[in-house]
């Protein structure tokens, strides 16, 4: 895989380079309310316009469904962008139309310009690889250099992130380059007690990832929605909480798998539970109870891993070489809910060893808490495209670039 940095070295200066970025930042209306992706590509967008490339930088946002939508623009992280660079940054507010060809065709040494929303063309996503191809062909005639640093798309088959690379000279941007270096450590080169604290709702979006886990980790935290599977999967009452009933059999069978291996599979103890969710927007006081992880009313749903629980993975964190963590262990948009996942972030910051938060939510909950970004090993900007590499998969657009 060449590096931003051999293409640098080779001179950039008057080429039109295209960096696929993912500033898929969430949005209240036009405001970011975390702008942590953008200012992970600002690193490579800013040599690149350094040294004199004429950089077109460009990403998806949300869900459109291959039409234009205003809710989806990219207009505020092109703006956010600017000011990150400090620099004026032009928008074309269109993906391979006139007003793209015009805004790239403007552009003079060293400057930027982010093009709209890729997912607004029905060719970035189709499945159709005839489709797909003809819209990388048009992408391709707006640059001469393609620089892939969008990490959080990687494992998609888009056509921005597989076909586009194929059909220009191609190179890792900084971003994408760092990422790797971290998962490698994750998987090739792990020092020990590796210990992976894995929470989110849904026990089915980490199962191949714990697959793969039960053959190289030490430790597994288990919390968040996805822990009431495996309790129930021990014979426990859940009550309303999150389950996946049909995922119970698979469960059962890993935890076997985690005794046979010698892995220690750590459950909740107790948790903190409440009669029914709460109000995500007023954040009023929700007053959850805690109880023992065996003892759930039926009417009562878990939201939170509890106190005794904070401190039980705490200690198993305490003298972790490696750690990865991905998925919050309840719902930390409230503060009655928090505490679980703060107590997990600042067992990671208190952790001997390399420490990596994964992505997704796991980053959001970070922020949102108020965490020194700066004070964790890494945080990825990729949630989805981190646990497809720890499960093995071949991620398309790394592939793509390593061609």
């Amino acid at each position: 895989m060449k590096t931003i940095d051999e293409l640098l070295s080779e001179g950039v200066a008057g080429k039109r380079v295209f960096v696929r970025a993912d500033l898929n930042v969430p949005l209240d209306g036009t405001t970011i309310t975390d702008d942590g992706r953008i200012r992970a590509v600002v690193p490579t967008v800013k040599a690149l316009a350094d040294a004199g490339a004429r950089v077109i930088v460009a990403s998806h946002l949300g869900r459109p469904k291959g039409a234009p939508d205003p809710a989806f623009s990219l207009a505020p992280a092109a703006a956010r962008l600017g000011e990150l660079l400090d620099a004026d940054v032009a928008f074309a507010e269109d993906t391979v139309g006139t007003a793209a060809e015009s805004t790239v065709a403007g552009l003079a040494d060293g400057q930027v310009a982010v093009i709209e929303n890729l997912r607004f063309n029905a060719g970035e996503t189709s499945k159709d690889d005839t489709e797909r191809a003809a819209f990388a062909d048009r992408l391709a005639g707006l640059a001469d250099v393609y620089v892939g640093d969008g990490f959080g798309a990687v494992h998609r088959k888009h056509a921005s992130v597989f076909d586009l690379p194929k059909r220009l000279p191609h190179y890792a941007g900084y971003l994408i380059a760092t990422e790797v270096g971290v998962l490698k450590k994750l998987t090739d080169d792990v020092r020990r007690p590796y210990v992976v604290a894995l929470g989110g709702a849904k026990v089915s979006d980490k199962l191949a990832v714990i697959d793969q886990l039960l053959g190289k980790a030490d430790r597994l935290l288990i919390g968040g929605g996805m822990a009431y599977t495996f309790l129930k999967a021990q014979g426990h009452e859940v009550g309303i909480s999150l389950l996946q009933e049909d995922q119970i059999p698979t469960v059962k069978e890993y935890m076997e798998r985690a005794e046979k291996n010698g892995v220690e599979l750590v459950l909740p103890v107790d948790v903190l539970v409440a009669s029914e969710f709460p109000d995500l927007k007023t954040k009023a006081p929700a007053h959850p109870a805690t109880v023992a992880a065996d003892a759930i009313p039926a009417d009562q749903e878990g939201l939170d891993i509890g106190p005794e629980t904070r401190k039980l993975y705490a200690s198993k964190l305490a003298d972790a070489a490696t750690v990865f963590w991905n998925g919050p262990m309840g719902v930390f948009e409230h503060p009655d809910y928090a505490e679980g996942t703060k107590a997990v972030a600042q067992a990671l910051l208190d952790a001997p060893g390399f420490t990596v938060v994964g992505g997704g939510d796991s980053a959001a909950a970070v922020r949102t808490l108020g965490f020194d970004e700066n004070a964790f090993g890494h945080i990825s900007t990729g949630g989805g495209a981190s646990l497809e590499y720890l499960e093995g998969k071949t991620l398309p657009g790394l592939a793509a670039l390593e061609d």
